[in-house]
């Protein structure tokens, strides 16, 4: 906040207190000259107006909420550019990456700023965190669980699925079922691989697909070709002469998606042979992703949430496609 905004804060927040008050104190004062209770000579539709003062519990009220509201202003940010003498915040303002945010945790640590956000992250993390451990963690204290047992595990299901919402509904779905460009986590069709161990580097490191642009190699009349071969291997009706040119093209896909078009886990390259479609199945859109190709992004949580947390997150995506 520049100063000018800071100053002008400043005088209409204490300017309105004070006036308040001000108020307040005037019209407590008695300016008939009268006796408490005597009418004033004031009447409307036979009602006779008294000289009453203001109550005196509201009067009471009234002083202490501006007291509080000095104290408030004193101790807290709210007045312009001024910190507040207790030195609180409700986050660490301005940081634009995580590795900026835990710098300047450490900072706020260090200096014993009173920041809001961490202090609440610090005792969820001593409320919760014996939990985590409890539903992750053999008897040893120090061996994880495998996935597919604590998956068996109905109330540590139940914690990986209030993760699962508060981190991956963004993208997944409330139902992880996915949309355009976002994988469906129930269907049991995995680009990276379905297994426990799969699903666990998937989430702990992220992952990054790419689909090279193809239009550049092909042009308009190989995209065409190529695109009713690939429709053509999840049995769709296309032209079949198109579709048997578009097969000696291929050659150029199957390094990734393999010679008979099923993909490749190690290299994220989906199976085209089975009608489901990442990016949408229709001519146009698979034609759209030859042609420009595709950058899909899954960030990398295992310095958001921890691996306790990624270890119950995994078992619950686990369990959406392997029931009990």
């Amino acid at each position: 906040m520049n100063t000018f905004l800071s100053v002008f804060v400043t005088v209409i927040s204490l300017g309105t207190i004070f006036g308040c008050l001000a108020l307040l104190i005037w019209c407590s004062r008695d300016k008939m000259g009268m006796e408490d209770g005597a009418p004033t000579g004031h009447t409307y539709d036979g009602i006779s107006e008294l000289n009453n003062p203001l109550p005196k519990w509201w009067s009471y009220l009234f002083v202490f909420m501006v007291v509080f509201s000095l104290a408030y202003l004193a101790l807290y940010p709210g007045l312009g550019n001024f910190k507040g003498l207790l030195g609180w915040t409700s986050s660490n303002q301005d940081v634009r990456s995580l590795e900026e945010y835990n710098a300047a945790a450490e900072k706020a640590r260090t200096d014993e700023l009173f920041v809001q956000y961490d202090r609440e992250m610090i005792k969820a993390d001593e409320v919760f965190g014996a939990k985590f451990r409890e539903l992750t963690y053999q008897a040893d204290g120090e061996t994880y669980l495998p996935i597919a047992e604590i998956a068996q595990n109905e109330e540590a299901t139940q914690v990986g699925q209030r993760l699962f919402l508060q981190n991956c509904a963004q993208c997944h779905g409330s139902d992880a079922r996915g949309a355009r460009g976002f994988p469906n986590l129930t269907d049991n069709d995995w680009l990276y691989g379905g297994e426990p161990a799969q699903i666990k580097k998937t989430i702990m490191d992220g992952r990054q697909g790419v689909m090279a642009s193809w239009e550049a190699m092909l042009g308009d009349e190989g995209v065409r070709e190529v695109t009713s071969y690939v429709l053509s291997l999840s049995g769709r009706k296309v032209d079949a002469v198109e579709a048997q040119k578009g097969k000696a093209r291929f050659a150029v896909c199957a390094a990734c998606h393999g010679p008979e078009g099923k993909g490749q886990i190690a290299m994220g390259a989906p199976n085209l042979t089975d009608n489901i479609w990442l990016y949408g199945g229709s001519r146009a859109a698979v034609e759209d992703t030859i042609r420009h190709g595709r950058h899909g992004v899954m960030p990398a949580w295992k310095d958001i949430l921890g691996e306790d947390k990624i270890q119950l997150l995994s078992a619950y995506v686990y369990s959406l496609s392997n029931n009990k």
